[in-house]
């Protein structure tokens, strides 16, 4: 495991705001916030709760950046679903809270079970909100060049411009950079810098698990192709050209202007933290091991250039996850390591001692 020099902790002083305020009386259940249109954003489902424990609630919205979403199964046509969960004293206290957004991976959801697991026990008794908007099995967290019958896909424009002030229209948020952290996995690591880079005044904090951060590496823009052609990663399959372009030379400059381990230098003054494995045992699980080889070799790029650049940042290379956390392989989509990532990031943006 390596870490770089301390980096500033920017939500651990936003978090003295919740100590401060007045408790508020609670219903013995308390129902979910309502929530209002705005920032072009119509609520197409209002919050319930997933589960009797009440910490998390979905909801849906409808945008006119992302009318037409490419589906998986399950998913309805034009509703995004967005997962929140809360601290578990928010229906208590008149506080306000930092929230961290977390992006999930392909080809996944921001309501699986797997991610409800890992967010809520990373933020057992946490004073943090956590957002998860939906990223589609293949958004990339982007706005699409070329999306031609898939219609408009502004995933970034969607995230940054619509669901952040609508969470903190509708939520008791603390409404500032040093109240909002970012952290995705795989497809999500990349999104999470792939905004902080874009919107530094959006963020105090920014993290990765296991992110293909590096688009001018041919076997990133090979994985990326994958996902605009394959079924599996949506309904219906778009060209592959239609995220970032051709993915050849000399018809690439999109994807080498928007490759976030070439671009940290907006990352300055930024809490950054980078995590991964190394894929352990190449012959078990070969594919999800190859997958975060490859990933990690993204990891080390961005390292290096952030290195250059002499910002600050943690790095948990944590190899085949051994010495990471019980249960985990190095693999690339490990519930046990993502759960110790993600641990471990809370901890981060929380705690100034962590």
């Amino acid at each position: 495991m390596i870490k770089a020099m301390s980096v500033p902790r920017l939500l651990a002083t936003a978090i003295t705001v919740v100590a401060l305020s007045s408790p508020a009386a609670s219903a013995a259940e308390p129902a979910p916030p309502q929530f209002a249109d705005g920032f072009g954003l119509v609520v197409t489902s209002q919050p319930k709760w997933v589960d009797e424990t009440r910490r998390t609630f979905v909801f849906s919205v409808s945008t006119n950046q992302v009318p037409t979403p490419t589906l998986l199964e399950g998913q309805e046509p034009g509703r995004h679903a967005i997962v929140v969960t809360l601290p578990d004293d928010y229906d208590r206290t008149a506080a306000r809270y930092p929230v961290q957004y977390y992006l999930h991976g392909h080809p996944d959801r921001p309501d699986a079970l797997w991610n409800q697991r890992v967010v809520e026990k990373a933020t057992s008794g946490v004073p943090l909100i956590t957002v998860q908007p939906n990223g589609s099995g293949r958004g990339w967290y982007s706005n699409w060049v070329n999306p031609g019958a898939a219609g408009p896909q502004n995933w970034e424009t969607f995230h940054l411009e619509q669901v952040i002030p609508f969470v903190d229209a509708n939520l008791r948020t603390i409404a500032s950079k040093t109240g909002r952290a970012i952290v995705g996995h795989s497809m999500g690591g990349f999104g999470a810098l792939h905004y902080a880079e874009h919107r530094p005044d959006l963020f105090s904090y920014v993290g990765s698990f296991s992110g293909g951060l590096d688009l001018r590496n041919s076997e990133v823009r090979a994985a990326v192709v994958a996902t605009e052609v394959n079924p599996g990663s949506g309904s219906p399959t778009v060209g592959v050209d239609a995220i970032f372009g051709p993915p050849i030379w000399p018809f690439d400059g999109v994807w080498n202007a928007q490759s976030p381990a070439q671009h940290v230098g907006s990352l300055r003054g930024m809490g950054v933290a980078l995590y991964t494995g190394n894929g352990g045992d190449l012959t078990v699980n070969p594919a999800q091991a190859v997958l975060e080889n490859r990933a990690r070799e993204t990891a080390l790029a961005t390292a290096a250039n952030l290195t250059a650049a002499g910002i600050p940042f943690h790095f948990s290379d944590y190899g085949d996850g051994s010495g990471w956390a019980p249960g985990c392989t190095g693999k690339h989509a490990d519930e046990a390591c993502v759960q110790a990532d993600m641990n471990h990031f809370v901890g981060l943006i929380t705690r100034p001692d962590a």
